[in-house]
């Protein structure tokens, strides 16, 4: 590295303009930097040694650089992967020419693969690491299902019909809320698709997870009607707007239906409507009911006994007092008979 200078001082870090000139042309100009290759001949062994494994650690890094850029990108996206090994439980999989790993955590309870099985994943993040940068691929997120619904569902993938929410409980149930923007297309058939084709497939592909599909709607009672299915329900009350809870009565039969196995489905509708639900059957709402309505009956019967112990006092009731009583109030009289003579 030399620097461009009227006059040369120094001439193992300076040269001249008029040299400069002849080797750049008209633009090098005063005090512009130039590097002069230096001749490999004067290079030892170590020093090439050395430039050799910083050329490679640089081409190493722009290439993490560019995978993490690329699949940063790619977050949400549904990608194919085979398995090439286990690790503390965690599944590494190859992506192309990467290796991707899906987490114990990320991993569906209902399934299992061996090496070379090829499984299809939803990225779910990148991060950076000692060793490059990792890939986080997932089975359980909710974007796998909805991503999956958008290759097997066209009114889906052209906007027809929108996903407006998705929850999971992997390898046991889901529920997915459609909306369909236009009059004519019905949301939930579209997803099923005839004869179910459309579905079954998507159920494959998640090993055994069974799918309720429902009517999106703006009218939170209208949703945790069709949110509860396949049971139905009674009626639907506010308890709070602002806390977000609600009261949903069902039938008698149709109360372990509507809770679900461990309370899978009202969990799972909970989640999609993002409010508290309480649920009760029409056999426990009327004993709350009869409950309150007799706490609000013994403050009447008390004060319905006021009026009677005042009626007892009444002139009518005098005569039939006791003869013991009237016999002590004579003697009062007589007194007061002789103290009006004495005046």
């Amino acid at each position: 590295m030399k620097r461009i200078v009227e006059e040369v001082t120094d001439p193992p870090n300076q040269i001249s303009l008029a040299e400069a000139q002849q080797l750049y042309g008209e633009e090098a100009e005063v005090d512009m930097e130039i590097e002069f290759p230096r001749p490999t001949e004067d290079l030892g062994r170590i020093a090439a040694q050395t430039a050799k494994q910083v050329i490679f650690q640089k081409v190493r890094e722009a290439e993490r650089e560019h995978v993490f850029a690329e699949y940063n990108e790619r977050i949400g996206e549904v990608v194919n992967g085979t398995v090439k090994r286990f690790e503390n439980g965690d599944i590494i999989l190859e992506i192309g020419r990467i290796e991707a790993v899906l987490p114990r955590k990320e991993q569906s309870r209902a399934e299992s693969y061996t090496p070379a099985d090829r499984v299809r994943t939803v990225i779910k993040g990148v991060n950076r690491s000692a060793k490059g940068p990792q890939i986080v691929l997932s089975r359980t997120d909710p974007a796998l299902l909805i991503k999956l619904f958008e290759q097997e569902v066209p009114e889906i993938y052209d906007g027809t019909v929108m996903i407006r929410g998705a929850v999971r409980e992997a390898g046991d149930r889901a529920k997915v809320a459609v909306f369909s923007r236009e009059r004519d297309v019905d949301p939930v058939g579209a997803c099923v698709g005839m004869k179910g084709t459309r579905v079954q497939s998507i159920i494959r592909e998640l090993r055994g997870e069974k799918i309720d599909i429902v009517e999106w709607s703006e009218d939170s009672v209208l949703f945790v009607t069709n949110a509860i299915s396949p049971a139905k329900v009674q009626r639907v009350s506010i308890v709070s707007d602002t806390e977000k809870v609600m009261e949903v009565v069902v039938e008698d039969k149709q109360l372990s239906l509507a809770i679900g196995k461990k309370g899978q489905n009202v969990r799972l509708a909970a989640k999609l409507l993002q409010w508290k639900i309480d649920i009760k059957s029409e056999e426990e709402k009327r004993r709350e009911v009869e409950a309150e309505f007799g706490a609000l009956e013994i403050p009447a019967e008390a004060a319905a006994e006021t009026p009677a112990d005042a009626a007892a006092e009444t002139p009518a009731e005098v005569p039939a007092a006791d003869t013991d009583t009237v016999a002590a109030t004579e003697p009062v009289a007589a007194v007061s008979e002789d103290a009006a003579k004495i005046e």
